[in-house]
């Protein structure tokens, strides 16, 4: 029995085209600044975001840190979504490491307002910490891969703007937000500081993430990134199958999107299931299990003996990510094993 594997998109595996442009790839010292794939890694980036600059970074825990470290100092508050990924599961690094404070809002499905900032921005007070930067997170993970529209993040972005705040987008899938609606990842860029995205998500790279701003902004980020032990050298083997990411892999994330809202439409039929489908937008599909009779880890555990992998979300809701190297057929079966399995 072959094993249909829906944990996430960070489980797929580099084309034959990624590694063969690791092969062909042109090396050099990037510390230096002298790695000619990185540069053009880094030149690409920036040009589709409409931004000055852009950073290569090892992952995308650290393109967030590093990206709010740039922007804040020790003490200061950042405004975030209550279940963002940087809160959520990035190890409490934006405390532990850069010295920040988390100013929770709740969205709705992950999408907060210019109100809800400025209903929690406190100003500069004696008593408080400093509000500096606003992190949105598009598409947003907990939410079930919901996007933020460029509308949306301008009216945020401005309301942050006059109050002087900064906006950071945490777009680990970005792409899949920009693919659903049709738009320009520049249309994202424009409107904000800073943001930071995924190769190795739904873009299929093996490991990589960028950061993108203005040239003050990532020169002083590129310092950061060395504190925090992200200096690479030859660091092109990286940047090479990136590169390949960017100008193959990011329109075919319209049949990722095609296959979770099968998915989802054929899991909500299922006796047991409940699915809010206005939350299934790109390429995740959130499911409550509860219906069932099983909590989220027995289901998985049950799901996973049928030759399904998925991730336990929370007490009794499960992860399906459609990604590269799942097709529809793939999606059929699930169906197929998964209502077997219910009772």
């Amino acid at each position: 029995m072959n094993v249909i594997d829906l944990r996430s998109d960070t489980v797929t595996l580099p084309t034959d085209e990624m590694i063969q442009s690791i092969v062909e790839a042109r090396f050099g010292d990037d510390v230096s600044g002298e790695d000619p794939t990185v540069n053009r890694l880094e030149e690409l980036t920036s040009e589709m975001f409409g931004t000055e600059a852009a950073l290569l970074m090892p992952s995308g825990t650290q393109s967030n840190l590093v990206g709010l470290m740039t922007h804040c100092s020790p003490g200061d508050e950042v405004i975030m979504e209550a279940e963002s990924h940087i809160y959520y599961y990035e190890v409490g690094g934006m405390a532990a490491v850069a010295g920040l404070i988390p100013r929770l809002v709740k969205g709705e499905r992950g999408v907060f307002t210019a109100e809800q900032v400025q209903e929690v921005h406190r100003g500069k007070d004696i008593h408080f910490p400093t509000p500096t930067l606003v992190e949105i997170e598009n598409t947003h993970n907990r939410a079930g891969g919901t996007i933020w529209t460029p509308a949306q993040v301008m009216e945020v972005a401005g309301a942050a703007r006059d109050m002087g705040m900064r906006t950071h987008i945490d777009g680990a899938r970005i792409f899949n937000a920009a693919v659903a609606l049709g738009v320009d990842p520049s249309d994202y860029g424009r409107e904000v500081d800073s943001i930071s995205f995924c190769l190795s998500k739904g873009l299929a790279a093996p490991v990589g993430s960028l950061l993108v701003g203005s040239e003050e902004y990532i020169d002083r980020a590129r310092k950061a990134r060395k504190m925090l032990g992200g200096g690479m050298r030859q660091a092109g083997i990286i940047a090479a199958p990136g590169i390949v990411s960017l100008t193959r892999m990011v329109s075919r994330l319209e049949e990722d999107h095609r296959n979770a809202a099968s998915l989802a439409k054929g899991l909500d039929s299922m006796k047991g299931l409940l699915i809010d489908m206005a939350s299934v937008q790109t390429n995740i599909v959130v499911v409550d299990v509860s219906g069932t009779g099983m909590d989220a880890a027995a289901f998985t555990d049950r799901a996973r003996k049928a030759g399904v992998l998925v991730s336990v979300f929370g007490p009794r809701t499960i992860r399906f990510v459609t990604h590269h190297g799942i097709v529809e057929s793939d999606i059929e079966e699930t169906l197929t094993r998964v209502e077997s399995m219910i009772p």
